[in-house]
Formats: structure tokens, C-alpha cells, sequence
């Protein structure tokens, strides 16, 4: 209250602080996350690839990869797939292939032809 700003600076680059000590960690959102409207992702917060933030939802704690969260603060709704499906999929990372190779096997990501996926 007795501060000029209520902008947090220091979280930014704490070293120029001499708060070389303060723990800051990077929000992270990871491959193919869907983010509803309106919804807040908090400070460190990472989300796991393919993971689904409901709207207007408060996150702030980790989601694993896959999982459905909502809510104020956002809790796990369910998961998306089986763990075998998701060990599958952050196997196959088909985020980091070629757009090309994407597009060419468009058909197996919409009809969820995992045996195909991992074939391509």
C-alpha cells in the first residue's frame, strides 16, 4: 500500500534485486493444450501436453499431460485417455514432426486410430 506500483518487478528478474535466492519458475503450457475463455493460468503453473483447461477456470497447480481440469481453483474433471494411450502419445510427440507429415495423417488424429499414429 505504501509503494509507488503494485507491478511485481522482481519476479521477473530477481538477480537485479539482490533476491538472487527467490525461487522463480517459468508458467509453462505444453504442446497442444486447449485453454477455454477467460480462463487464468497462475505463475509456475505448467500444463501437460493435450491437456484441456476449462473456461473461465483459476489453475494453479501442475496439470499432467491429457487431463481435464476446471474450476476456481481448477480441480481434475477426468482424463482424456487411459495411461496407456497417454504414455503413447507423449511417446509419438507427433507435435515436433514435420507440418507435412502432420497434415498427411490428419485422418488417424481425428479419428483416434492410435495403432495408425504410431505406424505413421
Amino acid at each position: 500500500m505504501t509503494g509507488f506500483t503494485t507491478y511485481p518487478f522482481r519476479i521477473f528478474k530477481p538477480e537485479t534485486f539482490g533476491y538472487e535466492d527467490l525461487p522463480v519458475k517459468d508458467t509453462v503450457v505444453g504442446n497442444d493444450v486447449w485453454i477455454g475463455h477467460d480462463a487464468a493460468i497462475m505463475p509456475g503453473v505448467q500444463t501437460g501436453a493435450g491437456a484441456i483447461v476449462a473456461a473461465r477456470s483459476l489453475v494453479a497447480r501442475d496439470v499432467p499431460p491429457y487431463t481435464v481440469v476446471g474450476g476456481n481453483p481448477a480441480k481434475v474433471i477426468r482424463m482424456r485417455f487411459s495411461d496407456e494411450i497417454i504414455s503413447a502419445l507423449l511417446d509419438i510427440a507427433w507435435w515436433d514432426w514435420p507440418v507435412e507429415k502432420i497434415e498427411a495423417n490428419l485422418a488417424f488424429f481425428e479419428n483416434g486410430d492410435l495403432a495408425a499414429l504410431k505406424r505413421a
